[in-house]
């Protein structure tokens, strides 16, 4: 019989936010672990956990993925224990690991790397759970393991065969070789590589792509900052630390304030599944001391995140993660999600490596960026503006600079607008939430490849090409909660229908508001189907036509906000245009004035 795990009450002295210390997060990972012990093979080498299966390398790859990615989260369990470890995690994993490295057949035996690639992201996970509990597992095991293991892992030392943050997987594999003692001149040349790789794609302030192209979302902080940073930690190397974490402080600066006051992460990129993983880069921030935030404000952080999934219903009656957001969700996943891709949400338990009596454990609990007063930040790598409001904790995240090359109006990163309390809609058919279109063809426009045109205090913009000759320049004004929207389009014949989408409101959610200021004279609302949010929203729509010169201007406002009774968002602003210039007077006074299209002034 297993010791049964014990919840803490919660301290809402030192926790007033959440309620949470140390010894809740213990008691999670705890309960995570036992809950996959009854889907583990007879020797414990794959855990093959039930669920939707959109990934198509197979059921032994799905069982590795289970093994690894709960490895870690023993790992980080064990390793910020010191070695403790009452429930028995390690000595499971260690039998799994001596069984599935013995053979690629049978009920045990794991995928090798030269037939399914995504062994390699799970060789990453094993090799650095192996980093991470050296002492108490691997230097217990007998030669023979020990060489089976580095046998499995070798193969991914060799060129990623995803460019993107794949090449991290490798980095992870050769920085545990390396601290082995194993094939060190072949790890440091992995290592070396791997950092020149990802180096390309770093585009200043603490933001990467993930490959070529524009791909900004949580990537950067559980993969493209996680892996380069931590290795440097553990390895003890001032000089990588030097060069990574002021890239990580950088990031935080503008991370943090993605998170809304009921702990959502901004729901926005792909791999949405992997939840609380978002918590990852604020601890290792603190734990290596490359953070601008106050330990107070990182546990926050990192706690609510935690809660705000737990409270939702991201178990199931197992115990079980589910593929999803909130409770199971399918439109999130990707073609490589499988049911064990949840547990890289172990990675949000980075927190335990930091010792019990370190400041972001003892401190007290400092509140979000998003709870401290209203504010537009402008984060200029990723052309991206976020909004966020004190009086309801909603933040709002308007998208001027990203898009994901391998799906190009894919709706985790083709949409104008995301925020913490709604969408988006899905990529059935359904009405696009926070989208502008031309409708041809008896339907609407794909928003393509977007290119960033400027940003600065309080606005964004951004250009796209929707069809072949016409250019849609675009322009996104914040300010409290009301935004303003505005779309310039070139080079499409007189009487083209567009249409402006809002914010895809849940009945038990925000409120949402769209309004015309120019161009625009229809309007509509229409019901657009779940989102991970809800069962069912609805979403208003402006309609308008193009004129007959060479552009058209079509201007809305918008909001969204959790205040009871708002008011309407056009006593919110008022907006002015002469020609392409928009004149905007704000409720308290302030005005700003931009001019939509190029010259951007």
């Amino acid at each position: 019989m297993m010791p049964p795990v014990a919840t803490p009450s919660e301290n809402r002295e030192l926790s007033p936010f959440t309620g949470w210390t140390r010894g809740h997060w213990e008691t999670v990972a705890d309960e995570l672990l036992l809950a996959v012990r009854p889907f583990a093979s007879p020797r414990r080498g794959l855990i093959d956990l039930p669920g939707p299966r959109p990934s198509s390398s197979g059921h032994r790859s799905d069982g590795l993925e289970g093994y690894a990615r709960t490895f870690l989260l023993a790992a980080l369990r064990v390793a910020g224990a010191h070695g403790e470890d009452p429930h028995g995690h390690l000595a499971r994993y260690a039998e799994g690991l001596a069984s599935g490295t013995a053979t690629d057949r049978g009920p045990d035996g794991w995928p090798r790397i030269s037939d399914v690639p995504q062994a390699i992201v799970e060789s990453a996970s094993v090799a650095l759970s192996l980093r991470l509990t050296r002492p108490w597992l691997w230097d217990a095991l007998d030669d023979r393991t020990r060489q089976r293991a580095v046998d499995r892992l070798l193969p991914a030392l060799g060129p990623s065969p995803v460019d993107n943050n794949w090449w991290l997987f490798g980095l992870t594999v050769a920085g545990f070789l390396q601290d082995a003692g194993i094939e060190t001149d072949l790890a440091r040349r992995t290592i070396d590589r791997s950092l020149a790789r990802i180096d390309e794609w770093y585009r200043g302030d603490g933001w990467y792509s993930d490959g070529a192209g524009r791909s900004f979302d949580h990537y950067n902080g559980w993969a493209l900052h996680l892996y380069p940073v931590l290795h440097a930690h553990l390895g003890g190397d001032r000089e990588l630390l030097e060069r990574y974490g002021p890239r990580l402080r950088a990031h935080l600066d503008g991370y943090a304030r993605l998170f809304g006051a009921d702990g959502s992460p901004m729901p926005y990129g792909r791999s949405l599944t992997y939840r609380f993983a978002a918590a990852a880069a604020p601890w290792l921030g603190a734990l290596t001391g490359y953070s601008p935030l106050t330990p107070g404000t990182t546990r926050r952080l990192a706690s609510g995140a935690m809660r705000h999934f737990l409270d939702r219903g991201a178990t199931d009656d197992r115990g079980l993660l589910t593929l999803g957001w909130h409770g199971p969700y399918e439109p999130v996943l990707q073609d490589y999600s499988g049911p064990a891709s949840p547990y890289w949400a172990s990675k949000g338990f980075l927190g335990l490596l930091i010792p019990p009596s370190h400041p972001v454990w003892t401190n007290r609990e400092e509140p979000l960026p998003a709870e401290t007063g209203d504010a537009v930040t402008t984060l200029a790598p990723p052309c991206l503006l976020v909004q966020s409001t004190a009086a309801d904790g909603l933040v709002r995240l308007h998208n001027h600079g990203t898009g994901y090359a391998a799906a190009v109006d894919d709706p985790c990163y083709a949409r104008f607008a995301y925020s913490t309390g709604t969408g988006p809609t899905p990529a059935d058919g359904t009405l696009p939430d926070n989208h502008f279109a031309l409708l041809v063809g008896g339907g609407h426009t794909a928003r393509g490849p977007v290119e960033p045109e400027g940003s600065g205090p309080g606005w964004a913009a951004s250009s796209h090409t929707p069809c072949p000759g016409v250019r849609v320049h675009s322009l996104t004004l914040a300010h409290g909660r009301a935004e303003v929207r505005a779309h310039l389009v070139t080079g499409a014949p007189e009487g083209t229908q567009v249409r402006q989408t809002g914010w895809a409101a849940d009945p038990d959610g925000p409120t949402a508001q769209l309004q015309p200021v120019q161009g625009y004279t229809v309007r509509t609302a229409s019901p657009s189907g779940p989102t991970l949010q809800g069962p069912a929203t609805r979403t208003a729509a402006l309609h308008g036509t193009t004129g007959p010169g060479p552009d058209t201007l079509f201007v809305a406002l918008a909001s969204l906000t959790a205040e009871p009774d708002p008011a309407p968002v056009t006593a919110l602003a008022e907006v002015g245009t002469s020609g392409r210039t928009l004149t905007v007077t704000w409720q308290d006074g302030t005005t700003s004035v931009r001019t939509c299209g190029p010259p951007w002034s």
